[in-house]
């Protein structure tokens, strides 16, 4: 038996670490929504202490943070499309289960795939057949039944999520000009802009930022969600993505649905109905295919 490699060694785990970490947003951010904490507040903290963390290590590291106009516009827009991922993300826990709503953003390599249809990259047959498997798991996951009620609008806010997120994926993929930007720097100003965002919606609507958060558990939740889901899951992947490649680090990112799913069930009692299991193992198949046979 042929030993591992140490790429294989380091890169393997870090990926699964990453989907984990990501799936644990939910354990997080759902007890203080639950608590009556606003989904702005709840994530002005999470983008805020992040940018704090990672800001230092930059630092530490003596890293430039220095920018052209042209790059920081684009920085700009990257930062937007960030902040409505989690927003639309955060919104959708209110109307269905959490581990849906993460398993639904988990869908955004094949809406990559669609949206490079619209720049003329044309798709392979196994990418066609891998999109429309994906679309029926979504429809049989999305169904009613006796059990529980899914609501649509969950639904469609988590495909909005998955969405902006593909849209943020294919111009950091695609843009040169931000092509020299470290994925460090890159995340910290993705992260600052989604904290003034976060902070100027508050003040604009006139609302109190520490409203709900008044025990030591709400701030471990909020060091969890900087921590874990934001900081752990963005450096893992970029380990995992040079030690064993995009393809096998994207394979690994199933670990975030099944933990959300895992965490829905475990930990706040979300109904697991059929037709979710069904559709999530179409879907999650229908994109590990897409990503194995493409080798993308």
């Amino acid at each position: 038996m042929k030993p591992l490699s140490k790429n294989a060694v380091i890169g393997y785990p870090a990926g699964i670490i990453t989907g984990i970490t990501y799936g644990l947003n939910p354990l997080f951010g759902i007890p203080l929504m639950n608590k009556g904490v606003s989904v702005d507040s709840i994530l002005f903290f999470r983008y805020g202490i992040a940018v704090l963390i990672l800001g230092a290590i930059l630092v530490f590291d003596k890293h430039s943070f220095r920018l052209s106009w042209k790059q920081a516009g684009v920085l700009l827009v990257l930062g937007l499309l960030y902040t409505s991922s989690s927003i639309f993300l955060f919104e959708a826990y209110k109307y269905i289960p959490s581990g849906l709503a993460t398993t639904l953003v988990f869908l955004y390599p094949v809406l990559v795939a669609l949206i490079m249809v619209f720049l003329r990259v044309v798709p392979s047959w196994q990418v066609w057949l891998a999109i429309a498997a994906t679309f029926a798991g979504v429809i049989i996951m999305t169904q009613s039944d006796s059990a529980q009620e899914i609501n649509p609008i969950g639904v469609l806010l988590s495909l909005g999520s998955a969405l902006v997120y593909a849209l943020f994926i294919v111009i950091i993929n695609r843009n040169k000009t931000i092509g020299i930007i470290s994925n460090s720097l890159l995340t910290f100003y993705a992260l600052s802009v989604g904290a003034t965002v976060f902070f100027s919606r508050i003040a604009i609507a006139g609302g109190d930022v520490m409203a709900g958060i008044d025990s030591n558990l709400d701030w471990l939740n909020l060091v969890g969600l900087a921590i874990l889901p934001t900081i752990v899951s963005t450096a893992t992947l970029a380990v995992a993505t040079r030690n064993i490649g995009a393809t096998k680090a994207s394979v690994l990112g199933v670990f975030e649905p099944i933990t959300a799913i895992l965490v829905g069930t475990l930990v706040f009692g979300e109904v697991l109905t059929n037709h979710i299991i069904i559709g999530i193992c179409i879907a999650m198949a229908a994109v590990t295919f897409m990503i194995i046979s493409t080798k993308r």
